[in-house]
């Protein structure tokens, strides 16, 4: 098994190395796996390390009828191998039928969702490298095909990091320098509690069409971000003193900038929930995360940008840290290095312009 592995590793740091985007990878990684562990439909998300929210998903046949409901049970009626426990989990990876031990009917997903639209067992496997989620990974057999067996969730779980660190490259590919941003205002979005319209603006919609075609998706399909803002905010409201990760993303188009887009449940007169969505430039809280993994910044070095951006000078970072002027100096070196810029104002400068944090 451990040549059949590295075999297949090597076919995805290919794959990396080749695609374009993080939908082109997600869409060859799918082809590539399934001539060695078979399934009859797959879905691949990349989300917001930071929140662990959809920033677009890649489906097959037969899961784009039912990836609504997949994201009902997984915000809200709850179930086993959700994604949020497998992120945390020592083994990410694991099936449905290992998780019900072979009853498969004691899962509501599966009597509600999946033996209705002809499916029978899931392997689900949250991508996880070096400690961050870059995406999941479902895979799906039909009613008259086997359960997945041990021997392939294992499978799947060596190759986790491997798939992982290629997903995380191939989002974190950075802006051209000569991209141009977006000067309009935010973009506002107003949904009912089942997702549907009720209003919008002019860029809302601009950025509704932008989504809709990364994702390749027809105009009656609510972008996988979007979905995921709003299913947090619907239906994981925080308890009283109790802290959740907020409903929002940070996701860049290869077109395009970094974009936050963030959903609020409305409260009002009628009984029945709206929901506010909010497409704006992101900001350098959001964005910085992502720009410093792109450089492949150090955790210190990363701590370092976040001072500078807000203005702190070398005396001042020192103190914020509790290391020398020295050790900053040596730190911001290699900043320089990985960033390709020479001095703190043309850093700070190179933010500014190419990357719009302000």
């Amino acid at each position: 098994m451990n040549t059949r592995v590295e075999g297949f590793k090597q076919t995805i740091t290919k794959l990396g190395q080749t695609a374009s985007s993080s939908q082109e990878y997600r869409t060859a990684l799918i082809e590539q796996l399934r001539a060695v562990v078979p399934f009859d439909a797959a879905c691949c998300t990349a989300v917001d390390p930071q929140t662990l929210l959809s920033t677009g998903a890649v489906t097959e046949a037969g899961v784009e009828a039912i990836h609504h409901r997949l994201f009902e049970f997984e915000y809200s009626r709850g179930d086993v191998n959700t994604y949020d426990r497998l992120v945390h989990a020592a083994d990410p990876v694991a099936t449905l039928s290992g998780a019900t031990e072979g009853q498969l009917e004691r899962s509501s997903r599966y009597r509600e969702v999946l033996l209705p639209a002809g499916f029978h067992d899931e392997l689900r496997a949250a991508l996880v490298y070096e400690g961050a989620c870059w995406g999941y990974l479902t895979l799906f057999r039909r009613s008259d095909r086997p359960v997945f067996q041990e021997e392939e969730r294992k499978f799947i779980s060596s190759l986790v990091p491997s798939i992982a660190f290629q997903l995380r490259k191939t989002s974190l590919a950075l802006p051209p320098e000569e991209i141009a941003w977006m000067e309009e205002g935010p973009g506002i979005l107003v949904l009912s509690d089942r997702f549907a319209t009720v209003s919008s603006n002019m860029a809302a919609d601009r950025w509704l069409a932008e989504l809709r075609q990364w994702e390749r998706i027809d105009d009656g399909t609510l972008p996988r971000p979007i979905r995921a803002v709003c299913s947090r905010a619907l239906w994981e409201p925080a308890a009283a003193g109790e802290s959740t990760s907020p409903a929002k993303v940070c996701i860049r188009l290869p077109q395009g900038p970094y974009l936050t887009i963030r959903a609020s449940r409305l409260s009002g007169s009628s009984t029945a929930a709206q929901l506010a969505v909010l497409f704006e430039p992101a900001k350098p809280s959001d964005m910085l995360p992502l720009i410093a993994e792109a450089y492949g910044l150090s955790e210190r070095e990363k701590h370092i940008l976040d001072r500078l951006v807000r203005g702190l000078s070398t005396k001042e970072l020192a103190r914020s840290l509790h290391i020398s002027p020295y050790t900053v100096q040596d730190h911001l070196k290699s900043i320089f290095e990985k960033t390709g810029v020479k001095s703190r104002r043309e850093l700070i400068w190179q933010l500014f312009s190419r990357f719009g944090v302000h």
